[in-house]
Formats: structure tokens, sequence, C-alpha cells
């Protein structure tokens, strides 16, 4: 069975769980000067993490949706307004920060454009409205394909957001992934942004966790929500040893991912009901099949019956996830698959 529901589905690497024996240990919840824990394996994580992304401070939290969550909190208070983007993951699929007994958060959206771009316009109609509290971006952004958000989108927005005096935060949980698909580092998207989280987990290929990166009072803050929400450790040092070993090792090699997702849409580019939505530019493709069923669960039934197992995202859409452990054969196996899935269905 070839598995493209997510790149959550990495497996840690032999090199990788040997760096949990070797790693450092202590008590990541005995916390002393500017909220750091005890153990020493965490803070060279978090530390490693604030150089990556060019922030003051960084803190190792055991989810993405944590990240957002406990990011958004650090900055603005339950009951606020938030602008995101109508396709958000934190909007679609979290959906706790917006929850009437938990975050509580007021939702205005802004549109993105076929290229994934935030629309400025809506931002800046937003903005210009009065209210908004915090804006929301994501990169790469999950639902629209993968898309990628420019360096010079994100600037523009962040203009518009500190004439405003409203801080942006990036839901950068493929930050790497953007930061491969733009050819520049990760620092040079995060200078647009008062704050963001990033995955180990994903195509980086950790077993777990998550990591926010923000000015120290931001952390702090961020700190004392994680521990709120049940996000203190103790010897977490077994999760931030693979997490180094990731950031060391596997940014370079996520290029291989992008280039099978390219080799996969290329060889589904002709058909003629099966329809890719926008850019194809990381590791994800997202195909509109409509065209052959108005049911892509059944048709996520049918491509399990062939091998390849998928899912639906926005209920009309199936995304296609390529990440460690999926190989070029892989990829055309799956376009295999796919074409034939389309003579099927319209048999």
């Amino acid at each position: 069975m070839i598995d493209l529901r997510s790149d959550t589905l990495t497996k840690p690497t032999p090199h990788m769980l040997q760096t949990i024996l070797t790693a450092s240990l202590g008590d990541d919840d005995r916390t002393h000067e500017l909220g750091r824990g005890e153990d020493p394996t965490v803070n060279e994580l978090e530390d490693l993490a604030a150089r990556i992304t060019g922030k003051q401070a960084a803190v190792l939290v055991p989810s993405g949706c944590m990240a957002n969550t406990a990011a958004v909190l650090a900055q603005v208070k339950p009951g606020s307004t938030l602008l995101v983007d109508e396709q958000q993951h934190l909007l679609l699929s979290e959906k706790y920060l917006f929850d009437p007994d938990f975050g509580r958060m007021q939702l205005k959206t802004y549109r993105h454009d076929e290229h994934g771009q935030p629309n400025l316009d809506d931002i800046a109609a937003a903005l210009d409205a009065g209210g908004v509290d915090l804006i929301c971006v994501e990169n790469s952004h999950n639902y629209a394909g993968g898309a990628v958000v420019t360096c010079d989108r994100l600037a523009a927005v962040h203009e518009l957001a500190q004439a405003h005096g409203v801080p942006v935060h990036m839901d950068g949980a493929r930050l790497f992934n953007a930061a491969t698909a733009l050819g520049v580092p990760a620092a040079d998207i995060c200078v647009h942004v008062d704050s963001l989280m990033f995955c180990l987990s994903k195509g980086l290929g950790a077993p777990v966790g998550s990591v926010i990166c923000s000015d120290q009072e931001t952390i702090l803050a961020a700190r004392r929500i994680r521990k709120a929400l049940g996000g203190a450790m103790r010897q977490a040092g077994i999760i931030a040893a693979p997490g180094i070993y990731a950031l060391r090792h596997h940014v370079e090699r996520l290029q291989e991912d992008h280039d099978n997702a390219r080799a996969f849409a290329d060889a589904i580019a002709g058909l003629a009901c099966t329809r890719i939505v926008g850019d194809v530019v990381t590791n994800i493709v997202v195909v509109d099949v409509s065209g052959i069923t108005d049911d892509p669960l059944a048709y996520c039934e049918r491509a399990a019956e062939h091998g390849l197992i998928i899912r639906p995202v926005m209920k009309r859409y199936i995304r296609f996830v390529f990440y460690l452990g999926i190989t070029h054969d892989d990829a055309l196996e799956a376009a295999r698959i796919v074409r034939e899935l389309e003579s099927a269905f319209a048999r």
C-alpha cells in the first residue's frame, strides 16, 4: 500500500532514533531564568530553532495544534478577533481557538488567489474597518495545494499589519518546505511575521513535536499557556534530540519530496476529468475529482482497493502528500492508479 494521506506518517530514521539513547535529559517543567527548564537537550533545540528562524526565543510543545493555540493566546485574549485565510488549517481543522467553550475567538476571513497568495485588498479592508487583533497566515498553505506565500507578499501583509498596530502569526507547520521551494533561509520568511510555529513531525521526519518562535516576551507567555494546556513535559530531551537531528540533517532532503510531488502531478496532468488545484511547488498535490464523481470518499475507497491510501479534504478535494519514505517509484505508481481510476469511474 502507498499511503499518501499526510506527511505526519513519516517514520524516524535509525540515526534519528539513536540520538535518543545519548541525549542529556532533565526536567523541562522545572523552570528557572526566562522560563527555561532543566532539560539541556530541549534548551539546545529551542536555541537552534530561534537561530534558524531569526527570532529571540523558542519553546517546544507536543503538537502543531498546541503550538498555534499557545502562540495565538500568548498575544491576544479569548474573545479577540482573528483575521485568517478562509481555508486556513487552524480554522478548518484545529478549530479550538474559535470554540465557544474554549478560545472564543471572533472570526474575520480573507481570500487567497489561485497561487495561494493572501489577498491584500481583503486584508487592508478588514484592518481599515477596525477590530482585528491578530492576522494569521499559513506557509506553506496546506489546503491551497501546498502553495508557498512569497517573501514579498508576506512583507506586504506585515506592512499593512504594522500600520494598524496588529501582529502577524504564521502557521509554519511546513515552514521548511516553503523555504526549500523559495530557495531562501527560513529566517528570510520569518522576518515578516511576529510569531510562528513549525512542526518537527511532518516532512522533517521527527516522531513528535512542534516549536513556537517569537520575541522573548511572547515566548514567556507561550510557556505559561503550554503548561495550562497540559504541554509541560519532563525528560522531553527524548523528543528534542530527534528534532535537533531533523533540523540538521533533513531540511535539504525536502527537495526530494517536492520532486516526487511534481513527478506525480506531471504524470496525471493530461487527464480530462481529474484536475490539479493550484500550483504544485512543495510536497502536496490537491486534486479535484468532481469531474468523475460527486463522492470523493468513494473515490478514496476505490483507490485503496488498488493499493493507494488517500483521503478527502474540504469535502470536495483529495490530497496527496509526499514525504520521507515515499519513493519516486511510489509517486509514479500512485499516478498510474489515479489514471486507472479515471478510466474505471468513466465506465
